[in-house]
């Protein structure tokens, strides 16, 4: 199993960023899957998911209005288009599936800075 997230970088507040992540060793289709964060000194938090078949979307509190979660069972990727960023959106950003696999990506950074 292998998840590859791409998209991160620095960014104003207010930005947009779109992350992607590439999935294989699994069947995509058949698993919820989800994006998570982890920003410096803390633990790392959940921050969107995304139903199987139906693509039914569930955001955290902190992101609703602002992220967008999508994938495409077709390629096996997972997307977060991420919009009206803030300062506190900076973390490391991660894929996995539900339930998660004990392997993880390397993640991509999103900074989000002036």
């Amino acid at each position: 199993v292998q998840f590859v997230e791409s998209g991160g970088g620095l960014v104003q507040p207010g930005g947009s960023l779109r992350l992607s992540c590439a999935t294989s060793g699994f069947t995509f289709s058949s698993y919820v899957m989800i994006w998570y964060r982890q920003a410096p000194g803390k633990e790392r938090e959940w921050v969107a998911h995304i139903t199987s078949t139906s693509g039914r979307p569930t955001y955290a509190d902190s992101v609703k209005g602002r992220f967008s979660i999508s994938r495409d069972n077709a390629a096996n990727t997972v997307t977060l288009q991420m919009n009206s960023l803030k300062p506190e959106d900076t973390a490391v950003y991660y894929c996995n599936a539900f339930p998660p696999f004990g392997s993880w990506g390397q993640g991509t950074r999103v900074t989000v800075s002036s």
